[in-house]
């Protein structure tokens, strides 16, 4: 399965590059309402994906309100009917606000159901995709998560230390067209606390995402983490799965609302990573969605550069 999940995703971010000649006709190939200015502008529409951090930023003093929903089992042993197809039940709820402390870097902070786990992030666009500079663009993602429900058993958490995690990402992305873009997100996360027996404290994963505009409106995401395959020891009492999300993104005026489907039932890369116990070809894909409002709170005095809701 992920053989063909990664044959599947290459073909799809790959075919683009292998129509073109070499990286500078394919970039001389985009017409210039790609861009503003020499920057190509808009790779991905929303700082999300359907899963995944995009390389995207808050623009300056821009709050981003973000509320995420993830349902249960669509079906297998814990979906079906009686369930309403996972819509009684919700496995993970997300309510973050992102802010743009400038146009390139993003402070973040959010709470989720799952583990009652607050995060904290840092997010800094260190090179844009640009005419004759960068083919790509690069941004870089540090993530801190502290878990803060009570114990379960006595002795669970030793100390506060054993409540935390950390997830370091560089999102490297591409805008191919006006209507393809992709990218690749090499993640390691460092825990203190082991998810089961045998398994490895920290994981290195890689992240695979794009984008496909539809219309003006709707575009097709999705993303996928590689996170088994690079030494994660097999045969744990615990079966984990790769992370795999795919979703309709739609422009509704000030927002942006994502329909989604994955199997993984947490959505903070601290959880998501590490902790994917489900599956598609058991029904363990669930269905969630993701609503975002973006607000200015500082009126830009030069018009061709004022925040935007998007």
């Amino acid at each position: 399965m992920n053989k063909l999940f990664i044959t599947v995703l290459g073909l799809i971010f790959l075919a683009p590059a292998v129509r073109a000649q070499d990286a500078d006709s394919l970039l001389s190939s985009l017409d210039s309402s790609k861009y503003l200015g020499n920057q190509a502008s808009a790779t991905f529409k929303s700082t999300r994906i359907v899963l995944s951090h995009s390389t995207e930023t808050q623009k300056k003093y821009d709050l981003d309100l973000r509320i995420r929903h993830h349902f249960g089992d669509v079906g297998g042993n814990f979906g079906g009917s009686h369930t309403l197809y996972g819509l009684d039940v919700a496995t993970d709820l997300y309510i973050g606000f992102d802010y743009g402390l400038t146009d390139r870097l993003t402070l973040g902070i959010g709470r989720s159901k799952h583990n009652e786990l607050f995060n904290f992030f840092a997010k800094q666009k260190a090179i844009g995709q640009s005419k004759g500079a960068s083919p790509v663009t690069l941004t870089l993602l540090a993530q801190a998560g502290i878990i803060t429900r009570e114990e379960e058993f006595e002795n669970e958490f030793n100390d506060d230390s054993t409540r935390t995690s950390y997830v370091f990402q560089a999102l490297i992305s591409r805008k191919f067209s006006e209507r393809l873009s992709v990218q690749i997100s090499p993640t390691y996360l460092l825990r203190s606390l082991h998810v089961g027996t045998g398994d490895n404290q920290n994981l290195f994963s890689l992240g695979f995402a794009g984008r496909f505009k539809l219309s003006k409106r709707l575009s097709l995401v999705g993303d996928y983490q590689l996170v088994n395959a690079f030494g994660r020891p097999e045969g744990l009492f615990d079966h984990y799965f790769n992370p795999l999300g795919v979703g309709l993104e739609i422009e509704t005026g000030g927002h942006v609302f994502s329909l989604n489907f994955m199997n993984s039932e947490y959505i903070i890369e601290n959880s998501f990573i590490p902790d994917t116990q489900k599956s598609w070809n058991n029904g363990g894909v669930r269905f969630g969605f993701t609503m975002s409002r973006n607000f200015s709170l500082r009126k830009s005095k030069n018009p061709d550069i004022q925040s935007k809701i998007y």
